[in-house]
């Protein structure tokens, strides 16, 4: 098998063993239905209350202000459509940014079409930092949401989210933090940031895929999601994923406890792999504010080459990564959020992200970076645009 360096953990990270173990047993043998009334059932409950409780001191909310979903998309979908419908009569206006996931973005577009909302998209700074000044002039006497992602999930930038909380406390709008990119990677309190409503993935800290939560403070209304039986306080019908939330309270429990070593750590690697391309690559830059990102987030263009193609060759050398071009997606566009920090699209075209581990080693990192050059150095020998570009230098 070919060599495999895996720098795409904000797609997806590897399910850590102590969480593949910890489930094992509500397959096989604890199988029962927490919703039964007899004492066999009673373990998948309290495994279930055992995992909301842990994820509940994670964040510093109370335990019932935790609800189970199947995934980050969900529980972004659950607290736009949801909060919109209970609160429609008090006004119609909804606050995003123009880089936010497609799960808000795409529900933002629903809201407007078929459900009478009017939603506000703010722009953002060449780092992709929300403007305060900004967010406050967009607020009127109709707002009744604001949504803004806690980190983003391509370049990494992580918003000002206690002020963002704050003023939105102080107009007395709801605030929502997608933050399925932070949650255990950097330390968050819901009370602290003033966040009303805050959803999370299981798969982005080495927990299981197919879970998720949404955090909704107490006094919140929401209306239910999924209609059915009584689960999750009746908001969210639907047998629990026992095998899954038991996994997340493990990944949850796993992520706060390594938090501070492991985020080092790849904070020393991230800055390591971005001077050596930056320097060593001509014609690059860093996307994503250089101080204020995620500890595992590269973000770097590089002009006169297609992510894709960058992408493919990466494949071939066995190094997973993703692009800043949706292009692999089957979009000729690029990046919506690389656009929206003022990127020319024949640059954001030419992105790479690079999500690294706790075990991305020094002798990965080095490797990555050789083969960055070379393949960069090759598609460029190719290019019409760079051909041009360095003859006119010459001059």
């Amino acid at each position: 098998m070919k060599k495999l360096i895996y720098l795409d953990n904000a797609a997806t990270t590897k399910t850590a063993p102590e969480v593949v173990e910890a489930m094992l047993p509500y397959f096989t043998e604890n199988y029962g239905n927490p919703s039964s009334v007899y004492e066999f059932a009673s373990v998948s409950k309290k495994a279930v209350t055992d995992a909301r409780e842990t994820i509940a001191s994670v964040l510093g909310a109370k335990t019932n202000e935790i609800y189970f979903t199947a995934g980050g998309s969900e529980a972004d979908n659950w607290a736009l459509k949801a909060t919109y419908e209970a609160y429609k009569s008090k006004g119609n206006h909804i606050i995003t940014t123009k880089i936010e996931h497609h799960a808000i973005l795409h529900t933002c577009e629903y809201l407007e079409k078929q459900r009478g909302a009017r939603v506000t998209y703010l722009d953002v700074d060449e780092n992709g930092v929300v403007k305060l000044e900004e967010l406050e002039k967009a607020i009127t006497p109709e707002t009744i949401l604001i949504s803004v992602m806690f980190a983003n999930n391509e370049i990494g930038t992580i918003q000002p989210i206690k002020e963002i909380g704050m003023i939105a406390k102080e107009h007395d709008i709801l605030f929502h933090t997608d933050a399925v990119q932070a949650f255990g990677q950097v330390p968050i309190n819901v009370e602290e940031y003033h966040i009303d409503m805050l959803s999370s993935s299981g798969h982005k800290i080495n927990g299981p895929k197919g879970i998720g939560f949404l955090y909704i403070r107490k006094g919140v209304k929401s209306r239910s999601f999924i209609h059915g039986g009584a689960q999750e306080r009746k908001r969210r019908a639907g047998t629990e994923n026992v095998p899954g939330i038991v996994g997340y309270g493990c990944a949850a429990k796993r992520a706060v406890e390594t938090m501070e070593k492991r985020t080092a750590k790849e904070i020393e690697m991230r800055d390591y792999l971005i001077k050596r391309i930056t320097t060593e690559v001509p014609y690059t830059r860093l996307n994503g504010d250089p101080v204020k990102r995620l500890p595992n987030n590269i973000n770097i263009s590089f002009q006169f080459i297609e992510g894709e193609s960058l992408l493919i060759m990466l494949d071939m050398d066995g190094i997973c990564a993703s692009s800043g071009s949706a292009c692999t997606s089957g979009s000729l566009d690029p990046s919506h959020v690389l656009l929206a920090i003022g990127l020319p699209h024949e640059i954001a075209h030419g992105s790479l992200r690079l999500t690294i581990s706790e075990e991305t080693t020094k002798e990965d990192a080095d490797y990555v970076v050789e083969r960055i050059k070379k393949i960069v150095e090759h598609l460029r020998s190719m290019s019409p645009l760079y051909e041009d570009f360095m003859k006119k230098s010459e001059k």
